[in-house]
């Protein structure tokens, strides 16, 4: 019988153990006769050990309390108590919040994976998994046509602005789509030709919408992430934070035009 063609969704699957057995064994009989394809999975392989290392302290953190069984019933009964008594709780908390600024409550709103802190790691992680990477750093090239474009726009729907960071001695290699915890995002690389990199990662917020820049630091790898109108970047590299600060500068006033 003749056996059916190897698929990109088949190289997926097979990255992720999702395959029959047989059918892994066909895949992986593909590889060692496709060096094009065997270097797109060793990519994806790379880029999910580096995820997997970024979101495991996730999946390892406790049940928030808010999910719990037992304080949602307990949160439930105390909502049928007499209004008196919710008003003057109400009421402490307006007090107290006034009292001290808020600052009791700041950073506790969103944990640190979720919104442009999570957009910063996974910019972190796939600036590690293919700045490195001098073969194929990149799937589609900013070759002058409109395929980075039209990958942009089918990625992320309105954003078709792809910042030209030349001024500040970067060129558009080109980009890839990486899949992240909060949806697909779009990775741009740009290179001064002697050596650096940085990655642009840019994809849409479930929370964190509007966020001005704030800095991130990861090991060597250092950034500056932002939301506006429902669309996070974080642009990373390992250049001092001042450099990068007005290269991601650049970068933002330019994406702002297409908001």
């Amino acid at each position: 019988m003749t056996r059916k063609p190897i698929t990109e969704d088949d190289l997926q699957a097979y990255v992720d153990k999702a395959l029959s057995p047989e059918r892994c064994g066909d895949v992986a009989e593909y590889l060692l006769t496709n060096p094009d394809a065997s270097m797109r999975v060793a990519a994806y392989e790379r880029q999910s050990l580096m995820l997997r290392a970024s979101l495991d302290p996730v999946a390892r953190e406790p049940i928030p309390s808010r999910l719990n069984l037992a304080n949602i019933a307990a949160n439930r009964a105390a909502n049928t108590a007499p209004s008196f008594w919710r008003m003057a709780a109400a009421a402490a908390i307006i007090l107290a919040i006034g009292a001290t600024g808020g600052w009791t409550l700041k950073g506790l709103s969103i944990p640190a994976t979720e919104g442009v802190a999570a957009l910063a790691q996974e910019a972190s992680a796939s600036y590690g998994v293919f700045a490195s990477d001098r073969i194929r750093p990149v799937e589609v090239r900013a070759d002058g046509t409109d395929s980075l474009k039209q990958l942009a726009s089918d990625t992320l729907g309105a954003l078709t602005v792809l910042p030209d960071l030349s001024k500040s001695g970067y060129r558009l290699m080109g980009g890839r789509v990486v899949p992240t915890a909060h949806g697909p995002g779009l990775m741009l690389m740009y290179d001064n030709d002697k050596g650096s990199r940085l990655v642009m990662l840019t994809r849409r917020m479930q929370v964190d919408q509007d966020k001005p820049m704030v800095a991130n630091s990861d090991a060597s790898v250092r950034g500056w992430s932002w939301a506006n109108n429902g669309m996070g970047f974080s642009l990373v590299g390992s250049l001092p934070a001042a450099d990068l600060h007005s290269i991601a500068d650049l970068a933002k006033a330019q994406v702002a035009t297409s908001l």
